[in-house]
């Protein structure tokens, strides 16, 4: 494994945070108040070839590899410490890849192109209210009839409903089309929501991640066409862990860029800002937890960049996937609660200020926490997974 970047790598990490500082850093409150992306940004966003980063030049994508989507991220959660563009950009890079691998190819080129210009979107649609971890147990249900699928169900928590009810696109949907089997009878679909009938939405009041909508969506037999079916007839679980897979990596590196932004701001502020006519940064009170969680840092981002790495040789087919299962939930595991310390530590540095809204920090705390408490998988399921891992199914403690 490669510790440098490569000078593709270099020059898109310099590029990247050259246009984040320029267009995103100075909007990120103003996203977060009026609980919105603006579209100015996104298609200035898209300009730049960053939406549809991991898919095909087929279908006008970047043809990226993961360390390049990782480190964009990364800028991303440095530059909106909120997170809500990060959750933007980490659901239509993840769950895009997964339609161009899996949705059949007049799909694909139904929306990838589109969504590679920021004029449609894709998430993920698996949550429901009697549970979110345990997907198995999903009870939304497809019917086929003819050629269309029949879904009933509801969904909870969802992102970015909202943007695509607006824009265009639509969303990975897990459904039981052989419920007798748990997990091995879920299929995956896409469902274009625009052109969905029977459906109803409500929007939640999330406490962070303002600038993307939240939702319930309730599928009261609402119709699909069969084209519709991502991959195989219940093989959606599996499509899906691949996403989240994916996903965790982006998330993790999101989390981290936004403990490095806030860890930045602490060290800048401590070292102007006086008490008893010495800088804070001299008390070792400060400078001691400071440098822990430096190293800290330090130590999570290169877990990262080595889950990205094995992930891009994967692809390649010289890693294995459960190697990428393990390295990315421990990424999702370590990065956005040493996130959560950073910023509760930075705050103390700070004081007052750090309780103002002029800081922004809380802003950050509030985004974060999102992905500690549950977000594409909690910190103990990720802790199952690393476990099933390291010891094997037979010590899993749920029935597969």
């Amino acid at each position: 494994m490669e510790f440098e970047l490569s000078e593709e790598e270099r020059i898109f990490q310099e590029t990247a945070s050259e246009f984040l500082k320029k267009e995103l850093r100075p909007i990120a409150r103003k996203i977060d108040e009026e609980k919105r992306i603006p579209k100015d940004f996104i298609k200035k966003f898209a300009s730049q070839g960053y939406l549809g980063l991991l898919n095909s030049p087929k279908y006008s994508g970047a043809g990226a590899n993961m360390k390049m989507a990782t480190i964009l991220a990364e800028e991303i959660g440095k530059n909106d410490i909120s997170l809500a563009t990060a959750v933007f950009y980490l659901l239509n890079t993840a769950w895009s890849y997964i339609l161009e691998k899996y949705g059949k190819e007049e799909v694909v080129q139904e929306v990838i192109p589109r969504l590679v210009k920021g004029e449609a979107f894709v998430g993920i649609c698996s949550t429901e209210p009697s549970g979110g971890s345990d997907v198995a147990s999903i009870s939304t249900l497809a019917k086929k009839n003819g050629n269309n699928y029949y879904i009933e169900g509801e969904k909870i928590y969802i992102s970015e409903v909202r943007e695509i009810l607006e824009n265009d696109g639509g969303l990975l949907t897990l459904a039981k089309t052989k419920p007798e089997l748990r997990h091995k009878g879920i299929s995956m679909f896409f469902l274009p929501l625009k052109k969905l009938d029977n459906i109803e939405v409500s929007y939640l009041e999330n406490m962070g991640r303002m600038g993307i909508s939240t939702s319930i969506i309730r599928f009261k037999g609402s119709s699909v066409d069969e084209k519709y079916l991502i991959g195989e007839e219940n093989k959606g679980f599996y499509y899906a862990m691949e996403g989240f897979v994916t996903a965790r990596i982006l998330v993790a590196a999101s989390c981290i860029g936004a403990a490095e932004a806030v860890l930045e701001r602490g060290i800048e502020y401590t070292k102007n800002r006086k008490a008893f006519g010495i800088p804070l940064a001299k008390y070792e009170g400060i400078q001691f937890p400071m440098v822990d969680l430096y190293s800290r840092i330090e130590a999570v981002k290169l877990l990262i960049y080595k889950a990205a790495w094995l992930y891009d040789e994967m692809r390649k087919g010289k890693a294995s996937y459960k190697e990428v299962t393990k390295y990315s939930a421990m990424s999702k595991l370590l990065a956005p609660k040493l996130a959560i310390e950073t910023i509760e530590e930075v705050m103390t540095w700070l004081g007052g200020y750090g309780y103002t809204k002029e800081a922004e920090i809380e802003m950050a705390l509030r985004g974060v926490i999102s992905y500690y408490v549950g977000a594409e998988g909690a910190a103990n399921i990720m802790r199952i997974i690393i476990g099933r891992e390291i010891l094997g199914k037979e010590f899993v403690p749920y029935k597969e």
